[in-house]
């Protein structure tokens, strides 16, 4: 090869700034152990992870991106960046929806990271206690997906918990159909979780028709299913497919191509502000004409934005409802704590669940 090859000195200058980067990251790494010895040395011992600074750190990268580069692959490549910096100061562990192969996980890797413990829990309800019990340091649990909508589980356990809401993540639902068999005519029944049967059920009138469905608690174990019975396919994502050694029949087979579902990171901790967040609220109104009204209201007057309401039976009595209502800002911004102010003599309950950065990639 010549000297002067042109191929040959690109890759030795890519060779070059691969060792700059490399130095680069551990210099970062080590003030990051730096961040963690001082926080010791002023008695900070819980918090090390915080939300509000990665989204803003998050929120610069991609303001700042030239490209060519896009946006949220800079954005994931720093989040594995901080993830690794944050295993340093002080390794988390995040219990999610199992067992593995979950759109859970994937959710959890994405918003932590891949060097966090990922620990599996069986429901929703185990989530909340691994983290109320200390097992874990965060949990997450879906919450909603554009197509079928809330996930009411989740919402229900919110009453009777203590956590708060400490982040969100928006996932993009890619769903596959797997199977240890190559042959579409030779599937005989399908498994996935309710929401995923729900979510692709054009796809599978069209292509199955005729064919058993049947839900399980999720598409990982769908997935197991189908690995261990002839002639079983799974509704399930990418990691699933890999991990237990899957067949892709079809890919791609939502019925929505922007199939997203969001999903909410629960802990003990409460989040400053970090410049562009959301509040998770439980409201309780009283059993009065223009009760839900008068609720909503004073925040239209205020200028802030209601994202979602919805209601669910609060268990307490019959044809009672609690309302569970997203709204843009923090409650520590003016506006928001003086409409709060505003309400709280006029309801039976308002708890806020938590406020927290908006997700960010």
């Amino acid at each position: 090869m010549s000297v002067n090859d042109p191929l040959s000195e690109l890759r030795d200058a890519i060779d070059e700034l691969d060792s700059q980067l490399l130095t680069l990251f551990n210099q970062r790494a080590d003030l990051a152990k730096e961040v963690a010895t001082v926080k010791l040395r002023d008695g900070e011992s819980v918090d090390f992870y915080r939300p509000d600074r990665e989204a803003s750190v998050l929120r610069r990268v991609k303001d700042h991106n030239p490209g060519p580069l896009k946006d949220e692959h800079v954005a994931r490549i720093y989040r594995e960046l901080m993830s690794s910096c944050l295993a340093l100061e002080k390794p988390l562990t995040v219990a999610f929806l199992g067992p593995s192969g979950t759109f859970t996980q994937e959710a959890a890797l994405k918003h932590f990271g891949h060097a966090v413990h990922a620990v599996e829990a069986t429901t929703i309800a185990d989530i909340f206690h691994e983290v109320e019990n200390g097992e874990a340091h965060y949990g997450v649990v879906p919450v909603e997906n554009s197509t079928e909508g809330v996930v009411s589980h989740t919402l229900d356990t919110f009453m009777n918990s203590s956590l708060h809401i400490c982040g969100e993540v928006a996932l993009r639902i890619h769903h596959h159909l797997l199977s240890t068999t190559d042959k579409l005519d030779e599937i005989k029944v399908v498994y996935s979780h309710q929401q995923s049967l729900g979510q692709c059920r054009q796809w599978l009138m069209s292509h199955l028709s005729g064919v058993e469905t049947v839900a399980v608690s999720s598409n990982a174990e769908a997935a197991r299913l189908a690995n261990e019975e002839e002639g079983a396919a799974a509704i399930a994502g990418e990691i699933a497919s890999d991990i237990y050694q899957l067949n892709r029949l079809a890919s791609n087979i939502e019925d929505e191509s922007n199939n997203t579902t969001r999903f909410l990171v629960i802990g003990e901790q409460e989040v400053p502000p970090s410049g562009d967040d959301k509040t998770s609220m439980m409201i309780s109104t009283k059993n009065i004409a223009g009760a839900l009204q008068g609720v909503l209201a004073p925040f239209a007057y205020a200028g802030i934005s209601l994202n979602k309401i919805e209601s669910r039976p609060s268990r307490q009595a019959a044809w009672d409802y609690v309302f569970f209502v997203d709204i843009d800002g923090h409650k520590d911004d003016e506006k928001v704590a003086t409409v709060m102010q505003e309400l709280l003599p006029n309801v039976n309950l308002l708890k806020v669940l938590g406020s927290y950065p908006k997700a960010v990639i």
